[in-house]
């Protein structure tokens, strides 16, 4: 054998060692989500949300419990039952659910699927009060306001097969909502009644289910086959008993309504954490927060000593947080220091924090001390200080860096706070595949009725408890997009926006300008179609709040398409 010939064998043979490596060695698959490997009983990043991993004996005991009477309940309705033993990939077990109302209090009103497929729930007709049940053992990530729903619930459960889902309730009044963000609930368990609140011409339960999480990726399926026993499927989404945060992405617990994708990956973990800790305290608000104060940047110091991701006083990092005796930095991390210089001990200390200073400022709310939004009193105390906010009753405005510097970090932050949330995670609206311009119009319905309110509403939805016109034409396009379009303030400032279009070409979704003066259109709305408009219009007098309705298109009107 010559020289060139071993040369080139053993070439052949490194090569051929490589390829055996790649292969035994790589997954088989690039998305750890997908390979069913990672699935495990000991792997859970997440507390049990009421049942158990593929393969946990325990999950043998829940066999026939799903009769059992909900605990402290008094209510003595028939509700129907079902349980069933489907064999699925992750594992096979007992499912635990329970119809969302008793038997006989309720009609079917509309099936999932209607409104050429933009319905994605079942209505349930019933009368107002009646009670609403958990369909089964979980943990709630939201409850409360919701802009398609009025209010909603919704919790997050895992099957005993180990596939993870969210349902979800809508519709109910504020009074209705029984449960709060963080509590665990059972199957069966009273948590809600029903209502008419939001978009609903009567009181009933909109009802959905989706596997994968609402606000972790996965997808509504027809709820009905599943309330009779058909398994949870695979559509994507979470993976409860993943180890890989990537798989997880929040899944039972409110982090999940951070956006996928929105920071930088390797501290994704930590603010959908961070935002987990209180109801008053979003991921999203974080994220935009964090991306006001450090730009997300490692090692960054201010002028005034602020130091690390979440820019901590020196002083501040180590003081005792009121609600539990321990310094508002800990060791998030587990890696033996708390410090403002780690990403996890700083993105937790700003969610303990924030929840601290909400908690107070509620208490003085309550007191009568201090009013305004709550969170932009919160955002305001975390930059000037609580006292800052209880010397002024409110907005801190005793002294003239309040005026320069808090009040525009409050609104810069409340500005940004919407690219960094999960679409669809204030209510029902998600942008759908097809047509933007119906997008736009979808997501203006979802505020019908919404009070006027001068100077209210942008990319986050209402403020100050209402929408004006370019208020209203901002938080749909924002929707609409995803969050990758914010309209500016004013409608003068809109009317720059994307393209003019002549009226006979006008589409649904289309921005309607009208009112012009020298400086531009005083009104926008948005075109629904057949001549009709959704603006947000003022009151006609002292006794009417006005609010956003539809109305004819005015015939001075000119139309620019953004989307």
């Amino acid at each position: 054998m010559t020289g060139r010939s071993i040369l080139w064998f053993a070439l052949g043979a490194v090569l051929a060692l490589i390829t055996l490596v790649v292969v035994v060695v790589m997954p088989a698959v690039d998305d750890a989500c997908e390979d069913y490997s990672v699935l495990g009983p000991s792997q859970t990043m997440l507390p049990s949300l009421g049942s158990y991993a593929p393969g946990d004996p325990r999950a043998a005991a829940a066999i026939g419990t799903a009769t059992a009477t909900p605990p402290n309940s008094s209510v003595t309705q028939t509700k129907s039952t079902v349980t069933g033993t489907p064999s699925l990939a992750a594992g096979s077990g007992p499912i635990r659910r329970t119809l969302p109302l008793a038997v006989g209090t309720f009609t079917v009103s509309d099936v999932f699927g209607a409104r050429g497929g933009a319905h994605l729930g079942v209505d349930m007709a019933a009368t107002d009060g009646t009670t609403i049940y958990s369909v089964s053992d979980g943990r709630v990530v939201a409850a409360g306001p919701a802009s398609g729903f009025g209010n909603w619930v919704v919790v997050d459960s895992v099957d005993t097969n180990g596939r993870s889902y969210s349902a979800v309730y809508g519709h109910m009044w504020d009074s209705g909502v029984h449960v709060r963000v963080g509590d665990t609930v059972t199957a069966g368990q009273p948590i809600a009644q029903v209502g008419s609140a939001g978009e609903s011409s009567g009181p009933h339960l909109h009802f959905e289910i989706v596997p994968g999480g609402r606000f972790t990726g996965g997808r509504q399926i027809d709820p009905l086959p599943w309330l009779d026993g058909a398994p949870t499927p695979d559509v994507g989404g979470a993976r409860a008993f993943s180890n890989d945060p990537r798989c997880s992405r929040g899944f039972g617990t409110a982090g999940g309504a951070l956006a996928a994708g929105k920071v930088p990956p390797e501290l994704e973990i930590w603010y959908r954490r961070a935002g987990s800790l209180c109801p008053q305290v979003t991921p999203s608000l974080l994220a935009a927060q964090g991306r006001q104060e450090s730009g997300f940047q490692r090692g960054a110091n201010s002028p005034a000593g602020a130091q690390g991701l979440a820019q901590f006083l020196p002083g501040t990092a180590v003081s005792t947080n009121p609600d539990d005796g321990q310094p508002y930095v800990i060791d998030a991390d587990g890696n033996g220091i708390a410090s403002v210089w780690d990403d996890g001990d700083a993105i937790i200390g700003q969610g303990r924090y924030m929840c601290a200073i909400a908690h107070k400022i509620m208490a003085w709310q309550a007191e009568g001390r201090v009013h305004g939004d709550i969170t932009a009193l919160t955002l305001a105390a975390y930059n000037a200080g609580e006292g800052a906010v209880l010397a002024s009753g409110g907005m801190p405005n005793q002294f003239a860096a309040h005026y320069s510097e808090t009040q525009p970090y409050v609104a810069n932050i409340l500005a940004m706070e919407p690219q960094y949330r999960a679409p669809g995670s204030l209510g029902r609206f998600t942008p759908q595949a097809g047509s933007s311009g119906a997008n736009v119009v979808e997501a203006a319905h979802e505020w019908l009725g919404q009070p006027y309110v001068w100077g209210g509403g942008g990319p986050q939805g209402p403020s100050g408890g209402g929408l004006d016109g370019p208020g209203l034409t901002s938080a749909a396009v924002f929707a609409a997009s995803s969050g990758t379009v914010t309209l500016p303030r004013t409608a003068e400032q809109q009317w720059e926006a994307g393209v003019e279009v002549p009226m006979g070409k006008l589409a649904p979704g289309d921005l309607v300008f009208s009112s012009f003066g020298p400086r531009g259109p005083a009104q926008v709305g948005i075109y629904s179609g057949n001549g009709q408009m959704i603006q947000s219009v003022p009151g006609v007098d002292a006794r009417s709040r006005g609010g956003v309705t539809e109305v004819a298109v005015p015939g001075d009107a000119r139309a620019r398409r953004v989307l």
